[in-house]
């Protein structure tokens, strides 16, 4: 089968042929319908191999880690599911057992940090290996071939929501800072959720004109503290979540939530908090940073999307388009997820 793989550290990712998985006892084999892709597998492809090989990652592996298929093949004692099947693949990787997953904590498993598209085989490939039933979501109405996007953009951002609930008032402003993949679901649940005015805020038109198109009340280029204050009667805004992770949108996003109001760090692009506690974080506020999503977190968005609740915008390419893909993604140039359809 085709698969886009890393297969040395530091090298740019290729499109070879490997054989195809067997499932051995308690696994899957999915055969993929569609893979998402993301700004992570941009930073996999220029990784020093000591800060791989310290996360416990082993190239050669298949790159995508926001993959939805069919079940083609089912190991000994697979229970559940059949042959035929149409199932989403939870994107982070738990161990189950562990004090945090027991508690359902699973997004914080301290052995997850190796997994499928990230050290391990991912969906980038026409067919990929599944360790348990544990980690499928069944799909009853929603097309495989662009559920993939829900897998991580989606529960990472119904996560996020989740978190800032408690804090977000009938009447109040929520803000989404930088409108991309998660941004887009943000806004939809934001919408769905709270009773709040959201605000979508990003550098790129095209994304803008998505965040209007998906419910934004708002839109707009810059996070000022004199446009929410005009939105809020000086009060500010009942949560912010940063979705971009420089110094500039930390800044911005901290100096915008109100008192006893809730800031998000969701994007992981390098910023820090400069900020002195006094003064500089929301009193009596809730500040947060963490990635990924749990299993129930999957389960519930599929949920929503499967009753129409919120959509996946996606465009469509075939693996060996997987290149020009990831350089539309690397430059903004796409209005929603990029999703590679391996058939």
């Amino acid at each position: 089968m085709r698969a886009y793989r890393i297969e040395r550290w530091e090298e740019t990712p290729r499109l070879v042929d490997v054989p195809v998985p067997e499932p051995g006892p308690g696994e899957l084999l999915v055969e993929v319908a569609g893979c998402g892709l993301c700004h992570s597998d941009l930073a996999l492809m220029g990784m020093p191999r000591e800060m791989g090989e310290a996360l416990g990652w082993e190239a050669p592996f298949t790159l995508g880690h926001e993959t939805a298929g069919r079940v083609a093949a089912l190991g000994d004692g697979v229970l559940g599911v059949a042959e035929g099947d149409a199932v989403a693949l939870v994107s982070p990787s738990s161990c189950g057992v562990c004090w945090y997953c027991v508690r359902g904590l699973d997004s914080i498993c301290p052995y997850g940090l190796a997994g499928r598209g990230y050290g391990g085989d991912g969906g980038l490939a026409e067919y990929v290996l599944v360790g348990s039933v544990r980690d499928v979501i069944p799909l009853r109405t929603l097309d495989p071939r662009t559920a993939g996007p829900l897998t991580d953009a989606g529960a990472t951002a119904y996560h996020a929501v989740r978190r800032v609930l408690p804090r977000v008032h009938p009447g109040g402003v929520a803000v989404v800072l930088g409108t991309g993949g998660l941004g887009a679901f943000a806004i939809q649940l934001l919408r769905e959720l709270t009773g709040a005015r959201v605000v979508a805020v990003d550098t790129n038109p095209g994304k803008l004109e998505l965040a209007r198109d998906l419910g934004a009340d708002e839109v707009c280029t810059e996070l000022t503290m004199e446009a929410v204050a005009d939105l809020t009667d000086g009060r500010g805004a009942d949560a912010v979540l940063d979705l971009v992770g420089v110094d500039e949108t930390i800044t911005a996003g901290l100096s915008a939530v109100r008192w006893g109001g809730a800031f998000g760090l969701v994007g992981s692009s390098g910023g820090s908090f400069p900020s002195p506690w006094f003064g500089g974080l929301p009193r009596d506020g809730d500040v947060f940073v963490f990635q990924g999503s749990t299993i129930a977190d999957l389960q519930e968005i599929v949920a929503l999307a499967e009753r129409g609740v919120i959509r996946t915008e996606v465009e469509l390419f075939p693996l060996t388009a997987v290149e020009e893909a990831y350089a539309r993604l690397e430059h903004g140039d796409l209005r929603g997820r990029a999703v590679v359809v391996p058939g």
